[in-house]
């Protein structure tokens, strides 16, 4: 090699790292906010899919900053002030517990939210649902009626249902707390409601529901129960509880019976409104959007194990079940 392409080679390696450090400080960060421990993986590629619709491929033209809480909920609004000292393009609110957190972090940079428990006007959090008018959009359930289903639901499945347990957090569920007792008292069943606040509380939960003589139980929906799915499963089949929860994971992990909202195809779709965002979209003018799959997942393996009896048809209306 002559010295002459020695020099301009040499040249080129050295100034490589510092061109690739300013391509990928120019490339857009989103920040990513949890309150619990994890990203559930296929939640996660659900997000990176909706992003990819939208022309933004992660560690190509767009990256993900995660910051998570491990289920201590005071570390989020210092988590959030985080992500906006680094002035990430978006935040992404997995979760109900962050929305606050962000919101109260910045009131410029757009957040993306998933919420399953609340009504975001209701809240404060938007205008309307048409035009949120603020710095915040995103997806939320806030279905009341879907607490009806549930309970009819296991009123099909389990013989003689005369009393429910109704398993939540007093703060963030609220609402559903006081729709599923509505809809329990229409069916002329009665309510245990009963408190849980972190994973060590559901043992003793199922205990006081069995002393109580409930003949079966809801889980209403938080990020603690879809992370617990599987302790929970556990702990209601040695105890002979019939359960329902949200989360279609549920009976995947060995639980009873789900029924609700499809929670990939909501996360592909909020990753499709943060890539509208990086294009350019403003959040004030993104509506906020409903869930529209919902399942119902049974597990006749579990039923069997519980003693029950699924009615044949209640299985053909499933989207799944698993034997």
């Amino acid at each position: 090699m002559r010295r002459r392409e020695f020099i301009a080679l040499a040249g080129a390696s050295a100034t490589w790292p510092f061109a690739a450090r300013a391509q990928q400080t120019a490339m857009p960060v989103v920040g990513v906010l949890f309150p619990n421990d994890v990203w559930f993986p296929h939640l996660r590629a659900a997000f990176v899919q909706g992003l990819a619709e939208e022309g933004y491929v992660e560690g190509k033209n767009v990256a993900l900053d995660t910051r998570f809480a491990n289920f201590k909920l005071e570390l989020l609004p210092e988590a959030a002030r985080d992500l906006v000292r680094l002035k990430v393009e978006v935040i992404f609110a997995g979760s109900p517990e962050p929305i606050a957190p962000a919101r109260n972090a910045t009131s410029s940079i757009p957040i993306v939210a998933i919420d399953l428990e609340s009504d975001p006007v209701a809240k404060g959090y938007v205008k309307s649902l048409a035009r949120p008018g603020g710095n915040l959009t995103g997806m939320f359930l806030d279905i009341p009626e879907l607490s009806g289903k549930q309970v009819a639901l296991l009123k099909e499945i389990v013989p003689r249902l005369s009393r429910i347990a109704i398993f939540g957090i007093p703060d963030l569920n609220e609402a559903q707390f006081a729709a599923t007792e509505t809809a329990v008292r229409a069916l002329a069943l009665k309510a245990e409601t009963i408190e849980v606040r972190s994973p060590d509380d559901f043992e003793g939960a199922l205990d006081a529901a069995k002393t109580r003589h409930v003949e079966a139980g809801i889980l209403l929906s938080s990020p603690l129960v879809f992370v617990t799915s599987k302790q929970i499963a556990q702990l209601a089949l040695a105890r002979q509880l019939p359960l329902i929860s949200l989360f279609g994971e549920f009976p995947k992990v060995g639980g009873l019976i789900a029924y609700g909202p499809n929670l990939a195809e909501m996360y592909r779709r909020l990753g499709g409104y943060v890539g509208k965002i990086l294009h350019g979209a403003k959040s004030s003018e993104l509506p906020i959007q409903r869930p529209e799959k919902f399942d119902l997942v049974i597990n006749l393996k579990t039923a069997a194990a519980l003693g029950l009896d699924v009615p044949t048809q209640l299985q053909q209306l499933a989207d799944e079940v698993i034997e």
